[in-house]
C-alpha cells in the first residue's frame, strides 16, 4: 500500500509475501509474526460498563465520549455523576436559588448566567 521504485517492486512483493498479511479486520498491513497479538489487542470484543459490546480498539474513545455511564461534571454543583443521570440531576439542581449579590433577589441557578442582563 505505499509507493516503491519499480527496480525493487519484485523484491518488495517477494518480501511481503513471506513477511506481511493483510489483517482481515482492519485491512491493515501487519507482520505475520504480530497478527495474533493484533487481532487480540485490537480486534477482540470487550463489553463496556455500559453492557454495549465492542472491538478493544473502540472502547476507550467511547468511554471517553459516547458511553451513557461516563463520568461528567453538574454544571450547577460540580458534582460528578453518569452522563445519563445528568439531565435529571441538573433540572433538580439548576431550580436551587441564590441571591443576588446587587439585587437581593433570589436567582435560579439555571438563570444565574442571564440575570445580570436583567438585575436591577
Amino acid at each position: 500500500k505505499k509507493d516503491i521504485p519499480a527496480v525493487n517492486f519484485i523484491i518488495h512483493e517477494i518480501h511481503c509475501r513471506r513477511n506481511i498479511e493483510i489483517c482481515p479486520y482492519c485491512s491493515d498491513s501487519i507482520p505475520k509474526s504480530e497478527m495474533k497479538n493484533h487481532i487480540e489487542s485490537e480486534h477482540v470484543q470487550v463489553t463496556c460498563k455500559c453492557r454495549m459490546r465492542m472491538e478493544s480498539s473502540l472502547l476507550k474513545d467511547h468511554e471517553a465520549s459516547s458511553c451513557p455511564l461516563r463520568p461528567v461534571l453538574c454544571q450547577f454543583c460540580d458534582i460528578q455523576l453518569a452522563f445519563n443521570k445528568l439531565q435529571e440531576h441538573e433540572l433538580y439542581c439548576g431550580a436551587r436559588t441564590e441571591p443576588c449579590g446587587r439585587c437581593g433577589r433570589n436567582v435560579l441557578l439555571r438563570e444565574l448566567k442571564e440575570h445580570p442582563q436583567v438585575c436591577g
